[in-house]
């Protein structure tokens, strides 16, 4: 016989899954890569205060690859990706706090090999003479300079470039023999998911300003591979004489928004078949174009990387956290990684349920909806839970359905979560990405409140104690939903942005055109900026709100989170302000991620009117107090 559930408000329960658990307990598991008779992958340790760990598995024995000092990161394109290669015995990567490169020889000993300077590399490959790498050139005035280059192991050198004029490059790939060259490259204003080209030996075969081209990849037979969207969706080809060839057309989505370099979602076999993932109605399938569907056993499963007559299965599922598998050849199976120690008990976890619904212009929005799950507790007769909605980044992303803590810490507390997919979000084909082209602000915001209203409307949530929250383009969305609807009771900002204006001006090279396709260009569209700047009409916010800004942001710098806090302080609205030092834009250090999700169930329960059962009470802000630092 179980004990009964004890009755208490939704939001108050009492939950397993603590911030600090959350925070030191979590791994990042990316960039997994075979060479030989070894597999590599990344780790990203919130408890090593962020760094990024290359791994090595060989001979039944799993260890860290390069000495405890190495963190092998990018800064191209400030989000950098493809930080490391390996082929024939060595590796290649790069250091993040010089944005130096070191490669790894047959004696295992790293040696740099570019000069610590005002340079970034990434997106590596071995090719016959060299190593392949984007490098971006912070040296002069004016943007940084972004160019291919081929780099020589045996010395120390900036590279010799041998693709540029472009503004962006990526997936530099050289074909089996070292003959040929392949490559994308895009220009202002455009983003890699508007318009990209497929470069061959630096000419043009494929892409333009309305086609997004990314992944080329070579086949041991030396046939040029490569995802395109001309079609609407991101589908796979093989170049040929006519333009290209479809090989699997269908409405599915086979890559995901270019935000990182280095990502695979399809990798060619040596017997010549080739292996890819895709997303199709929400769901993520693997399948061999000629055998068929592969079973990997995730919900959510990366690519397969073919490793020592197996593979190794990177992926995750709707009630597990991220884990990496390797299923050998006979069968046998197991498990080389985790993103968390432990699994978590099935009884606490609320699994997302994809739903869709009516919004603004007749149009549909999609999400992804969790409702409070805890066994050991129940909420009062007739109470309904509050809702944290949650705006995800980008906004050129999206929000999928696998396993996170960071949701699984508000739903086993009572709080139900929806995390939108609002229109201009990646995995739906490129109509649907392209509704927000001059929209944001406006399509994003009318989703979330959208996704609010009716799961209000439905039953699901209480429409007093609705929350909006997000990062990034998320946090720019919950401060325009707080400034130009009345849906919300309070919202979280991380790293968001509050004047458009100043983000044109101020952001990185990657993203200072991206508004040009959002909300227009400048100076032609400058009413429309100001129409749309959260910090322009503050005075529209009438609820409480808490924002959380890393110091080293150089995305979305601090001063913006500063300012939206100052006019809203001014007004007397309720502000909480937190600065991690030595954040950027996203937090990787584990006391600041304790810390900030604390902060945010402290602000909202205050501002609900519930306890937080073992977190401090956040404070807000005093008059005339600047910040509050942590």
């Amino acid at each position: 016989m179980t004990d009964s559930p004890v009755v208490k408000p939704y939001g108050s329960w009492v939950s397993p899954l603590s911030a600090r658990r959350i925070a030191e307990a979590g791994v990042g598991l990316s960039f997994v890569r075979a060479d030989g008779e070894s597999l590599y992958w990344l780790e990203s340790r919130p408890r090593e205060r962020g760094r990024s760990v290359l791994m090595r598995y060989s001979k039944g024995e799993a260890r860290e690859a390069l000495p405890a000092h190495f963190d092998v990161r990018s800064r191209v394109h400030e989000y950098g990706g493809g930080a490391y290669a390996a082929a024939g015995g060595r590796v290649v990567f790069s250091h993040f706090p010089e944005g130096t490169v070191w490669l790894v020889g047959e004696d295992g000993a790293p040696r740099r090999i570019t000069p610590d300077a005002a340079l970034r590399y990434a997106d590596f490959a071995f090719g016959a003479d060299g190593i392949y790498a984007v490098r971006e050139d912070h040296r002069g005035p004016g943007e940084p300079v972004n160019s291919v280059v081929l780099l020589d192991p045996g010395r120390i050198g900036e590279g010799e470039p041998v693709c540029s004029g472009r503004d962006f490059y990526a997936y530099p790939r050289p074909d089996p023999d070292g003959r040929r060259l392949a490559c994308i490259a895009w220009n202002h204003p455009d983003m890699p998911w508007d318009g990209t080209e497929l470069l061959l030996d630096g000419e043009a075969v494929a892409g333009g300003p309305e086609e997004s081209v990314l992944q080329p990849s070579w086949s041991a037979d030396g046939r040029l591979h490569y995802i395109s969207d001309r079609s609407g969706w991101w589908n796979l080809y093989v170049h040929d004489s006519g333009g290209g060839q479809a090989l699997k057309p269908m409405a599915a989505e086979f890559a995901g928004p270019l935000w990182g370099l280095g990502a695979q979602s399809y990798r060619c076999l040596a017997d010549g078949d080739i292996i890819a993932r895709y997303e199709e109605n929400g769901g993520v399938f693997v399948e061999r174009l000629r055998a068929g569907p592969f079973e990997t056993g995730f919900s959510r499963p990366a690519c397969p990387v073919p490793f020592a007559g197996g593979w190794a299965l990177p992926g995750a599922d709707t009630d597990r956290p991220a884990r990496l598998d390797l299923l050998h050849a006979d069968g046998g199976r197991e498990t080389l990684a985790r993103a968390a120690p432990d699994d978590p008990d099935p009884a606490f976890v609320s699994r997302g349920e994809a739903v869709s619904f009516p919004t603004s212009g007749g149009r549909t929005a999609h999400a992804w909806f969790y409702p409070p799950k805890n066994p050991g507790f129940a909420a009062p007769e007739g109470e309904r839970p509050p809702l944290v909605v949650r705006s995800h980044g980008g906004p050129t992303g999206a929000s999928d359905n696998a396993y996170s803590s960071s949701i699984q810490y508000w739903t086993t507390r009572g709080f139900a979560v929806v995390d939108v997919n609002y229109g201009g979000s990646s995995g739906y084909g490129r109509a649907f990405r392209r509704q927000l082209d001059g929209q944001w602000g406006a399509v994003d915001v009318d989703d979330c409140c959208a996704a609010a209203t009716w799961l209000a409307e439905t039953g699901r949530a209480d429409a007093g104690r609705l929350v909006v929250r997000g990062g990034s383009a998320g946090g720019y969305t919950t401060l325009a939903a707080l400034a130009f609807r009345n849906v919300f009771k309070a919202g979280a900002s991380l790293y968001g942005i509050g004047d458009l204006k100043a983000l044109a001006r101020d952001t990185h090279k990657f993203e200072s055109r991206y508004l040009d396709r959002l909300i227009g260009p400048l100076p032609e569209a400058e009413s429309v900026y100001d129409a749309r700047s959260p910090l322009l009409h503050a005075d529209g916010i009438s609820c409480p709100v808490i924002f959380l800004q890393g110091t080293e942001d150089k995305v979305v710098p601090p001063d913006q989170t500063e300012a939206m806090a100052a006019a809203l302080q001014a007004r007397g609205i309720p502000v909480a302000l937190l600065f991690f030092d030595g954040e950027g834009h996203g937090f990787r250090q584990a006391e600041n991620i304790m810390m900030a999700l604390e902060a945010e169930l402290s602000f909202f329960a205050r501002i609900l009117g519930f306890e937080a059962p073992g977190v401090p009470e956040i404070a807000f802000l005093e008059q005339g107090e600047d910040r509050r630092d942590i």
